[in-house]
């Protein structure tokens, strides 16, 4: 599929209809923020490290796809979730729980997290959800605070989730370069199967795998479903992250709703987004 060209010195869209980027304090003192989610343009398995994480190279893509994040202030901290079934929500409690430790204090808030991102599908929204608390309790409390290394500690994801855009990203994803932004809009299919990053990651440990995603032989090993799903996509399909979610880029939002209709699948359109911080 040839890729469309960018346009030189055009900002990328500000979604319409949705919450913006930034963050927004209401009346009652309640912070919206959007958690987006991510696609792997490409993944670069490098090698097994010593420490027993694998060594990539990976751009990340954020895009308009979000979860949403409420957080408000509260004598004590506790968490409600609606939208899409999860296993567990356990990265927003344990982002909480690190920047409390980070700064040594207590800062008790109530969460509410509206799940729109596909869990185990490798488009970051756990990661994702880490950061974008780190992010609103740093708001919230007007904390001084660099994000970055507590960031690191929850997950190889959630450090480019501080920032969003595009970006390269190597060793276990940390280190991140951004990349100019781009025009684009995507089609993803998802087939609800959740994937685990782990045990995707120990499979390529056997097999290896080929560019574009060097994961997807791995992930078809874990979950031989996923082989027929790409089977019926098509190979201008590909899988993100460490499945199971695959997407094919687009040059409008017509042609990728068009590839999206009829799939009995959970499928969504969506645009690249560019840096919100």
């Amino acid at each position: 599929m040839r890729r469309p060209g960018r346009r030189r010195g055009a900002a990328l869209p500000r979604p319409v209809g949705q919450i913006p980027g930034r963050a927004e304090i209401y009346p009652a003192l309640t912070l919206a923020l959007p958690a987006r989610a991510k696609l792997n343009l490409e993944l670069e398995v490098l090698q097994r490290r010593e420490d027993g994480f694998h060594e990539i190279r990976t751009t990340f893509q954020a895009i308009e796809l979000h979860d949403l994040l409420e957080i408000a202030p509260a004598e004590k901290t506790s968490l409600t979730t609606t939208g899409l079934t999860v296993t567990n929500a356990d990265s927003v409690l344990n982002a909480h729980a690190a920047i409390e430790q980070a700064t040594n204090r207590e800062l008790p808030v109530r969460f509410r997290l509206h799940k729109r991102i596909p869990p185990g599908s490798g488009l970051g929204g756990a990661s994702s959800d880490a950061a974008t608390t780190l992010r609103g309790i740093a708001v919230l409390y007007g904390l001084d605070v660099d994000l970055a290394p507590i960031a690191a500690q929850l997950g190889a994801d959630v450090p480019f989730f501080l920032k969003g855009g595009k970006a390269m990203a190597q060793g276990r994803g940390e280190r991140l370069t951004q990349l100019p932004d781009e025009l684009a809009w995507f089609a993803i299919a998802w087939p609800r199967i959740e994937l685990s990053t782990a045990d995707v990651y120990q499979a390529w440990d056997d097999v290896k795998g080929e560019l574009p995603n060097q994961l997807r032989r791995a992930a078809e090993l874990v979950e031989p479903r996923l082989r027929d799903l790409a089977h019926t996509l098509g190979p201008e399909w590909q899988m993100t992250g460490s499945g199971s979610a695959f997407f094919v880029r687009c040059q409008t939002q017509q042609e990728a709703a068009a590839l999206t209709a009829g799939k009995e699948l959970w499928t969504a359109v969506t645009r690249a987004i560019g840096p919100w911080a």
